[in-house]
């Protein structure tokens, strides 16, 4: 199949492009050309590239048409953040038999109600976020899309990312590199919260897993959506506990409130954790395990671990080697 990603050269687009390959794949990339993919393998010199503004050709009502143009077979947007977006490509590519993957987001669901959360049940709020809206807003058009006998779609929603190239989300549920030093070095880590909180992480290689299975399952795949994690989530506690043993170190927690945490960090990092913790968020898998035959091969701390070590590796983390 001639399948065209929009993206392809992001953090999943890296694993996923060699995948396509490797399978026998004719693959097209489409992207600004202004970064190289984080993995340089000999797969990507049978990629063609296809530099691309997607912004402004939007802007200029083409960039759908350009996409119809390559003759895909599937096209797969790992780079749509709007509902005009993701409208105007479907419009694009409606009267053809494309099949066109959609990369959301497991933040389209809200806090957690019932866990895990499950595809298209009460299983959580409503997102409140703008971005957590958008994704759920896609996700929702494209399976009416595909409802109403209009173009096949399947939207493909991973949590949060990690692998090499790709700093975590940390125990606390942000970026904060203080936190690999607090905990490379012992010192207790100040936790708001219970530290019961969970998140629910995935590894690259495994999102671009999910979409490689949902290209080769199209049936099965058409018009659904799947959260695509972890077989487990982490809690905060346990996160902190897998952490310090990857340094040598006893894990050191310390609970506070959320007052109280705030006063010791930035805003940003202390409104990503409440994003991140206050969520609360487990996901189930079954549906994608029973209709596409996803398979994670990664635990969460495996995943987590290789970004560490990579951040480590490259400069890019200053804190001891990890020890296992």
């Amino acid at each position: 199949m001639r399948i065209v990603v929009i993206g392809g050269s992001g953090h999943i687009g890296s694993f996923l492009v060699p995948r396509l390959v490797r399978a026998g794949h004719e693959v097209i990339n489409v992207s600004r050309g202004s970064s190289p993919p984080y993995a340089d393998v000999p797969e990507w010199q049978q990629v063609r590239q296809i530099t691309a503004d997607r912004e402004k050709e939007e802007r200029e009502g083409i960039f759908g048409d350009r996409v119809r143009e390559l003759g895909p077979d599937v096209v797969v947007d790992l780079i749509c953040f709007t509902l005009e977006s993701a409208t105007a490509l479907v419009d694009s590519l409606r009267k053809s038999a494309v099949h066109l993957l959609h990369c959301g987001s497991i933040w389209r669901y809200g806090v957690s109600l019932k866990l895990p959360i499950v595809e298209g049940a009460d299983s959580a709020a409503e997102p409140t976020d703008d971005y957590g809206l958008r994704k759920r807003d896609i996700a929702r058009a494209l399976k009416e899309e595909t409802a109403s006998g209009g173009l096949a779609t399947t939207s493909i929603h991973p949590g949060h990312i990690v692998g090499p190239g790709w700093f975590p989300i940390g125990p606390l549920g942000n970026l904060d590199p203080a936190v690999w030093h607090t905990i490379s070095s012992g010192q207790p880590l100040k936790v708001p919260g219970s530290g019961t909180e969970l998140m629910h992480h995935v590894h690259a290689d495994d999102v671009a897993q999910a979409f490689e299975k949902a290209i080769h399952n199209r049936d099965a795949a058409s018009g659904e959506d799947f959260n695509i994690v972890a077989p487990t989530a982490l809690t905060v506690r346990g996160y902190v506990r897998m952490a310090s043993s990857w340094f040598g170190q006893e894990p050191r927690m310390e609970t506070v409130s959320w007052e109280d945490f705030r006063r010791t960090t930035t805003p940003e990092f202390a409104d990503s954790s409440w994003a991140h913790l206050s969520r609360n968020h487990c996901m189930s898998i079954n549906k994608a395990t029973a209709l596409i035959g996803y398979a994670p091969a990664y635990e969460p701390e495996q995943a987590v671990y290789q970004s560490v070590q990579w951040l480590i590796d490259n400069n890019q983390l200053k804190v001891p080697k990890l020890r296992i």
